[in-house]
């Protein structure tokens, strides 16, 4: 399971990223530049905004707990994850198969 905590230590290990609130979220921003993710306490859940193609290589991992926003935003590559069911690999890596699907590439947390 990947908590609030978690999340929050993940989306500002990227520099230069601030925290600032966003509706009934938190919103997650590279200084000057636009959101890249918000999330969700009540539910535990985080949307992240990926390009379509890196949309459909992390639905393909759990449609249930991985899936587009259901708005123009998803049609755009914002994606819910639901984080109470999600556990990040031992590496902090998606797993090979689907990451060299794409050619994406990964960051890992430690």
């Amino acid at each position: 399971m990947i908590t609030e905590k978690i999340f929050i230590e993940m989306a500002l290990s990227f520099p230069g990223t601030e925290q600032n609130p966003h509706f009934e979220r938190i919103g997650f921003k590279i200084t000057g530049k636009r959101m890249f993710a918000t999330y969700l306490a009540e539910n535990n859940s985080a949307n992240i905004f990926l390009t379509p193609e890196e949309q459909r290589v992390f639905c393909k991992m759990s449609t249930a707990n991985i899936y587009p926003v259901p708005n123009k935003w998803g049609e755009k590559g914002a994606t819910t994850f639901v984080l109470s069911r999600q556990a990040l690999q031992p590496s902090g890596k998606v797993p090979a198969d689907l990451a060299s699907e794409e050619g994406m590439p990964i960051r890992t947390w430690s």
